[in-house]
């Protein structure tokens, strides 16, 4: 991935008196940032000492996905939206899945949707253990790249390399591949897992939970910076389980919404040197993903996942970012525990009774699922044939766009205030936006 950072930090007398304090000139233009999916910049301005102009800005071509849909079949959709991320094709997936069966009033079978949610779990664990382990460990342990790593610290890569195997693993069991699943349709499912496969998924799971212990170790060795910006927390929840697929849209300002009305909840704009839309709802910005799932849901929780985060300092409602990244290793220990308790209740049903057979109709509605980075949105609108008239899909990293934009600018002028280096502030402002996993590709359309 290309990279041009330009620096230019030096210090200016004042011309009538030099008595006066130095004052600070600091330029940073960072096209494109590392180790993030797609293409973004990020730009710092300093002038007379004082923060001029700090932005996080998207620069890919916008995607046309919606347009492609227009015209499509309900059976064909999920197969084009799970083109949209090759990281989050299960989410995209089973986002259009279910806006579609709400539009069209189809119940899945229980076993499809066992099988659907211990999919998402695959997919979030192999995403989840890509970004810990391999994108933002080398910031923390002050390398460029994970390579490094692999002499300094191999039991952490270790650890990463099992988890996001079993991740593969898990996605490739219950939807036919690691990524693009072919077995997920409107209705339910296309096959159903073999059992013995999911006997030994199992085996791998109570194979794989110490390398979460031994991962822990690093984590908690981990200074996390000490950042605080407030902002407002946006999420599912349905109040029973921790959420993944449907459910109320909650914010921790209190904002309770039907999955329906997700435009109140994201109000999209454009924004200034950006291709990718900005989102807000009660503030002049809000915050998606692992932190927002935890600070709205974290009773819900598996005690193991509960008592985790206790190990690690993380608390309701936390408002740094950086514990972003330690609520995405929260989520991998409540991943484990809950895909065991899947599998065990797969392997107790009768598999038969997978796919519910449905009458195309015409109809309207939102499908709402966690997917790694956040919620993600898609919004139907079908004729009787079942063919899409209108579609409209809203990506999590969207939604964190205005939320990285602030933070961006405000731990720029806290590091500018504690007089940290120039290199400290490019280091910081980097992590930040890393800190929220953003899927930067998927956001433009």
């Amino acid at each position: 991935m290309k990279r041009k950072s330009s620096l230019d930090v030096h210090n200016l007398t004042h011309a009538k008196d030099n008595s006066l304090p130095l004052k600070r000139e600091y330029s940073l233009d960072i096209h494109h940032l590392t180790r993030v999916e797609g293409h973004g910049n990020i730009h710092i301005t300093v002038r007379n000492g004082k923060l001029l102009d700090a932005r996080w800005a998207i620069v890919e071509t916008p995607r046309f996905f919606e347009a492609m849909l227009q015209g499509m079949s309900a059976e064909q959709v999920p197969f084009l939206t799970s083109r949209i991320c090759g990281i989050c094709s299960i989410s995209h997936s089973l986002a259009s899945i279910r806006a579609l069966e709400r539009a069209m009033a189809i119940v899945p079978p229980p076993a499809a949707e066992k099988i659907r949610l211990l999919a998402m779990h695959g997919e979030t664990l192999q995403s989840h253990a890509l970004h810990l382990f391999f994108l933002i460990a080398p910031d923390f342990a002050g390398t460029t790249s994970v390579l490094p790593l692999i002499q300094s610290h191999p039991e952490v890569v270790r650890a990463g390399l099992q988890l996001k195997e079993l991740g593969n693993e898990i996605s490739t069991v219950t939807t036919g591949r690691c990524t693009h699943p072919v077995s997920l349709v409107v209705g339910g499912v296309s096959k159903a897992p073999d059992k013995q496969r999911l006997l030994q998924i199992k085996k791998m799971i109570q194979e794989r939970k110490p390398a979460l212990e031994r991962a822990c170790t690093f984590f908690q060795s981990l200074t996390i910076p000490d950042f605080v910006r407030e902002t407002e927390f946006i999420s599912l929840s349905n109040g029973t389980t921790y959420p993944a697929i449907g459910g109320q849209l909650v914010s921790t300002d209190g904002v309770i919404k039907d999955e329906n009305e997700y435009l109140q909840m994201t109000n999209e704009y454009t924004a200034e040197g950006s291709t990718s839309k900005f989102t807000r709802l009660s503030r002049s910005s809000s915050a998606a993903g692992a932190l927002a799932r935890f600070n709205n849901n974290h009773h819900l929780l598996h005690p193991k996942a509960q008592e985790m985060a206790n190990r690690l300092a993380l608390k309701p409602i936390c408002h740094n970012p950086f514990m972003n990244n330690i609520a995405q290793f929260v989520e991998c220990v409540h991943i484990l525990e809950d895909a065991e308790e899947l599998i065990n209740a797969l392997l107790d049903m009768e598999l038969s009774e997978i796919r519910t057979h449905y009458t195309p109709q015409a109809g309207v509605a939102t499908g709402a699922v966690e997917a790694p980075r956040g919620i993600l949105y898609h919004h139907f609108e079908t004729n009787n044939e079942g063919r899409i008239v209108k579609a409209d899909c809203i990506i999590p990293t969207t939604q964190n766009n205005a939320n990285i934009h602030l933070d961006v600018q405000a731990i720029a002028e806290q590091a500018l205030n504690e007089e940290k280096s120039d290199e400290e502030i490019t280091k910081l402002c980097e992590m930040v936006v890393r800190s929220y996993d953003p899927c930067i590709s998927c956001s433009v359309h």
